[in-house]
């Protein structure tokens, strides 16, 4: 049996993406707000492999970064959603309904032969 992060590693940047949906983050605000999706069972995932998805998105011109100089401390990258980025989350949205509609049916179908076993 697969691990939970093994598994859920591809639906990582939909996720991202929305948490960047309404406002731009910082990117540990990012790693927070995953940690709050059902999928991650309320654990915050790792912060490393996060940034590796937002470094990667960024380069797919997905994403955009600005240094936040404000406040006190270091300054941060705060990562913003670019109008292909948005594009993206509507065909990731698409994509995973027509999964969500085909799960549900594989479990309708291995419900249905599990009752006839019995």
């Amino acid at each position: 049996m697969h691990a939970l992060g093994k598994t859920l590693a591809r639906i990582v940047q939909p996720a991202v993406m929305a948490a960047l949906a309404k406002e731009p983050l910082h990117g540990y605000l990012i790693v927070q707000r995953l940690g709050t999706m059902a999928m991650f069972r309320g654990q915050s995932p790792d912060p490393t492999g996060v940034y590796r998805v937002l470094k990667s998105m960024e380069r797919d011109g997905l994403v955009e970064s600005t240094w936040d100089m404000a406040g006190s401390g270091p300054a941060r990258h705060c990562y913003a959603l670019t109008p292909a980025g948005h594009a993206c989350l509507e065909q990731w949205l698409l994509t995973l309904k027509t999964y969500q509609k085909s799960i549900g049916e594989l479990v309708r179908t291995l419900q249905h032969a599990s009752r006839r076993r019995k």
